[in-house]
């Protein structure tokens, strides 16, 4: 008031932005601690017949180890969106990554046959992990990075669990073989993944609770500076979630991200099964066609980043991606029981490329659509529709 007073009218100056350094170490620290999450979400399933057989139970009970981090997404997803607009970004963070530390050193004492039960429930724990990580890589990008990093930094992020998924898909296959006869090697194998996985997210944890800050001390760009001077009674998280669900645009992108998303979950969770029925004992390949698939989409992922912060031509390449994926998952479905592995690899590439190419571009989308509505709230909502539909198939 007294700015405008003394300028006789004059609108008040534009509030100063700054990157903050800290942006790289937050952006790391997360993408880590989301690996991490993501390859105890698959590092069952990708040895489905092992596991089956250590703890002599069926592949279903086995697939849901892979299919408890869908159902308890779903209603976890809403609270853990209020979380992060009500509590912030800091204390969301640590959750996260302290939960996927405990589920972690869980599953170490389950290292016996009989442990079933003790496992699925340390997998629930990391499971409801995720749910406080898949909604934020959209909020770290907008609320640390500048208007022309923000695509690529929230690539980087999503690229984290992708990177996660693949290591999840090659490294247990090579740690733990399948070895029928000897229950003993291989429970000492399971131990060597499950302890070194529980170290890791416990620095990881540590980490987290050393570089994650709310935000930067000055905004990175002007929309954030808007945003951030808001005051707090002005933002309803219901009227958030009416406002989402009034945007037709957001609803057909909901749907459709939905099917996508959810087709490349199922054919991870059961990557394994699909191989080795028709290329026996091909179980470290199994894990090297998950590695192709995730590794194709990664590269996706940060070409459709610089894409987009280069065009901004958000609905042009969303349809192009979802017409070349329907087309690689049509190649690959009829393929896949030629007898020839190499035509696996290359069709799993390409179907990785696109599919999992999309999962930034998809929450990027979001953002544009729904502006000024919360980012958590818009990428909640696109991982609860993918996690429905992947449990469905």
């Amino acid at each position: 008031e007294a700015m405008l007073a003394a300028g006789g009218g004059r609108a008040e100056a534009r509030p100063e932005t700054r990157l903050s350094r800290r942006r790289l170490a937050v952006l790391a620290v997360f993408s880590c601690y989301s690996l991490v999450n993501a390859f105890q979400w698959i590092q069952y399933s990708i040895l489905s017949n092992v596991f089956a057989g250590f703890y002599g139970v069926t592949f279903p009970q086995i697939d849901w180890l892979s299919m408890v981090y869908m159902v308890a997404y779903v209603p976890l997803i809403l609270p853990a969106t209020w979380l992060l607009d009500a509590r912030g970004l800091r204390l969301t963070a640590l959750l996260g990554a302290g939960l996927n530390a405990l589920g972690a050193w869980l599953k170490c004492g389950s290292l016996a046959p009989g442990r079933y039960p003790l496992t699925l429930a340390a997998q629930a724990v990391c499971a409801v992990a995720q749910v406080f990580i898949l909604g934020l890589p959209s909020r770290i990008a907008s609320v640390w990075f500048g208007p022309t990093e923000v695509s690529t930094a929230c690539a980087v992020a999503v690229l984290g669990n992708q990177l996660g998924t693949a290591i999840g898909f090659l490294l247990p296959p090579v740690l733990v073989p399948n070895t029928p006869n000897d229950i003993d090697l291989m429970a000492h194998n399971i131990g060597i993944m499950f302890y070194g996985t529980a170290i890791v997210s416990t620095l990881l944890f540590f980490l987290t609770g050393v570089v994650f800050e709310e935000k930067p001390k000055y905004p990175p760009s002007h929309s954030q500076a808007v945003l951030q001077n808001k005051p707090p009674e002005d933002y309803s998280y219901k009227q958030s979630i009416i406002n989402l669900f009034k945007n037709i645009p957001f609803i057909l992108l909901l749907i459709s991200y939905g099917i996508m998303t959810g087709a490349f979950y199922s054919v991870s969770t059961l990557l394994n099964q699909m191989i080795v029925t028709h290329y026996e004992g091909e179980e470290v390949n199994a894990g090297r066609i998950g590695l192709t698939l995730v590794v194709a989409g990664m590269v996706g992922s940060i070409i459709c980043g610089l894409w987009l912060d280069y065009t901004k031509t958000y609905k042009q390449t969303t349809l192009i991606v979802y017409i070349l994926s329907f087309i690689g998952l049509l190649v690959f479905t009829f393929t896949l029981d030629l007898g020839y592995l190499i035509v696996v690899f290359v069709t799993g590439g390409v179907l990785g490329f696109f599919m999992t190419g999309y999962l930034p571009l998809g929450f990027e989308f979001a953002v544009e659509i729904t502006y000024p509505e919360s980012e958590g709230t818009s990428s909640g909502l696109l991982n609860a529709s993918a996690q429905v539909t992947a449990f469905y198939f």
